[in-house]
């Protein structure tokens, strides 16, 4: 699972990083320019994941918060080699 920040209606579409949040967690913060109706600014965010994980957006599912700026995001058939990404990537955003 990963633990994700969306900020919708943004001015564009990026990663921020991840930031330490007030109750002491940690998040993936990611803006967007779509808006929070009908689910276009949670396809917008797996769209920019996908693109910049490089893994197909089918493999990434919002398990809670798909209503909240909070997410909880699972990366579908996560085997070693998807989770060794995912570390890599996260490396260079701290």
């Amino acid at each position: 699972m990963i633990a994700l920040r969306l900020r919708p209606g943004a001015s564009a579409n990026r990663i921020d990083g991840i930031e330490k949040m007030a109750d002491g967690g940690r998040r993936l913060c990611l803006r967007v320019t779509a808006v929070p109706e009908k689910g276009k600014a949670n396809q917008a965010m797996i769209k920019l994941l996908a693109k910049a994980w490089q893994v197909p957006g089918g493999t990434l599912l919002v398990v809670a918060g798909a209503k909240d700026r909070n997410k909880s995001l699972l990366l579908q058939g996560g085997g070693p080699a998807d989770l060794g990404m995912l570390q890599s990537w996260s490396k260079k955003l701290v």
